[in-house]
């Protein structure tokens, strides 16, 4: 019994050995047939032949989906074509895959190119540095990294200086909004200053009609006329005034009888003396 289960447990064994050699063989095969995909777009793209060497480089990873030459050659592919995208996907996958430090520097170098190429200066910077930390004594690496420091610095000065202006344009707007408000509070005010000068001048004019239809003693003339038309039969007639250096027709009529009584005294006189030099008749002439 024993022996049987040795038996089973060596075929097993020898089974499963057999189904990992063969795992092998076809990995082997494959990695085979994707390098030599690669080799055959390596020479389309040293021919300029892009769009050859781009299929030769998707059946590279298509026999091998991990094969880091397949997806870094076929992003540089993408790159020469002006593809950027798709170049910064397949070299981000070059990247995950890669195994060594040269690999990922290569994948990390040409990522941070692509960036720059698209503006993103900042961004560069990481990817430059991620290239210096697999390979520090690369140059061209770290002379691309100090012009994309550079760059990144005077992307972040022309952003203060936008946020700036659009902080002054802002500034500018509200006071222009606030003259504009201010200009029309004046207007308003001068309408109704206005408004109400043209009602003083209404009510002025109302004021002095209403004065030339009253009296001096402020009542209107048309009643005081009607109340005289009604009260002329019960005043007296008032004594005419005099004004000074003249007299007056009682004052006159005084010195006419003076005058009269006067003249009469004497003409009294005059007769009583004519009467003593003549006779006088006691009995009249028959």
């Amino acid at each position: 019994m024993k022996q049987l289960l040795f038996y089973i447990l060596a075929i097993i064994s020898v089974s499963s050995f057999a189904q990992e050699k063969d795992k092998e063989k076809e990995q082997l095969l494959a990695l085979k047939k994707a390098n030599n995909f690669v080799y055959e777009g390596n020479e389309k793209a040293v021919n300029d032949d892009f769009v050859s060497a781009e299929m030769a480089y998707r059946k590279a990873l298509s026999e091998q989906s991990s094969s880091v030459a397949g997806a870094y050659n076929l992003g540089t592919s993408y790159f020469q074509e002006g593809s950027n995208t798709e170049a910064l996907f397949r070299l981000q996958q070059a990247t995950k895959n890669a195994t060594s430090k040269e690999e990922k520097h290569k994948a990390f170098h040409n990522i941070g190119n692509i960036l720059m190429k698209e503006n993103k200066c900042q961004e560069a910077v990481d990817a430059y540095k991620n290239a210096l930390r697999n390979n520090p004594s690369d140059n061209e690496t770290r002379y691309n990294l100090a012009l994309a420091k550079k760059c990144a610095e005077d992307q972040k000065d022309e952003q203060q200086d936008d946020s700036k202006d659009d902080q002054n344009k802002d500034q500018d707007q509200n006071q222009d909004e606030n003259q504009d408000n201010q200009d029309n509070q004046d207007n308003q005010d001068k309408e109704e200053g206005d408004n109400k000068e043209d009602n003083k001048d209404q009510g002025d004019q109302d004021k002095k009609e209403g004065d030339d239809q009253k009296d001096d003693q402020g009542k209107p003339k048309e009643d005081n006329k009607d109340q005289g038309k009604g009260n002329d039969k019960e005043k007296e007639p008032q004594k005419p005034q005099t004004q000074p250096g003249q007299l007056s027709p009682q004052q006159v009529k005084n010195l006419l009888e003076a005058m009269n009584n006067q003249e009469q005294k004497v003409q009294e006189k005059m007769n009583a003396e004519k009467q003593k030099g003549e006779k006088v008749q006691t009995e009249k002439d028959w």
